[in-house]
């Protein structure tokens, strides 16, 4: 199994048992890497999304760190799920993604949903990002017009676009 994925299932599985973040430090400093922005979703085994938190930039000093914190919060802070139940762990599959720095693009012409991810975002601070190869998301306006929705921006709104790209882990 993929270290950042044992990482993950490790942070939820012990936080979901005992409230706590028990992470063998063994494991924690197998995880190298620089810094970054990580997402990290929960699915049921038949693909139904059951938890996924992320963060665009690092928020903690290290990637583990960051896996960890991401992890905990994608099984219990996800406000469109109830906390994960210790019955549930069995049937659940984690999958990290470790984001690349966003760049600005000028123009949607620039992405392609399978290769890059997309960040749109108002200049008063609205903002919702959606991840590069989700099965479903064929196009490039399908992409943005569900970040508009997570992001609460009408879809006449002027916009700035970022794209990124991730090293999934599965």
């Amino acid at each position: 199994m993929d270290t950042l994925v044992q990482l993950a299932q490790c942070a939820i599985e012990s936080f979901v048992k005992t409230g706590q973040e028990n992470i063998p430090d063994s494991l924690r400093n197998s995880v190298h890497g620089n810094s970054a922005g990580v997402f990290v979703s929960i699915h049921t085994k038949s693909g139904d999304l059951r938890g996924c938190i992320g963060t665009i930039f690092p928020s903690r000093q290290s990637l583990a760190d960051e896996i960890v914190q991401n992890a905990v919060w994608a099984c219990s802070r996800d406000h469109r799920f109830n906390p994960v139940a210790e019955a549930e762990l069995i049937s659940l599959v984690v999958k990290v993604d470790v984001l690349s720095q966003p760049e600005q693009i000028d123009s949607q012409d620039e992405l392609d949903p399978s290769k890059y991810g997309v960040i749109v975002s108002t200049s008063n601070g609205r903002k919702g990002l959606l991840l590069p190869a989700l099965d479903g998301i064929d196009t490039v306006e399908e992409q943005i017009n569900i970040c508009r929705r997570k992001g609460g921006i009408g879809f006449n709104e002027p916009v700035a676009l970022q794209r990124f790209t991730v090293d999934r882990h599965e």
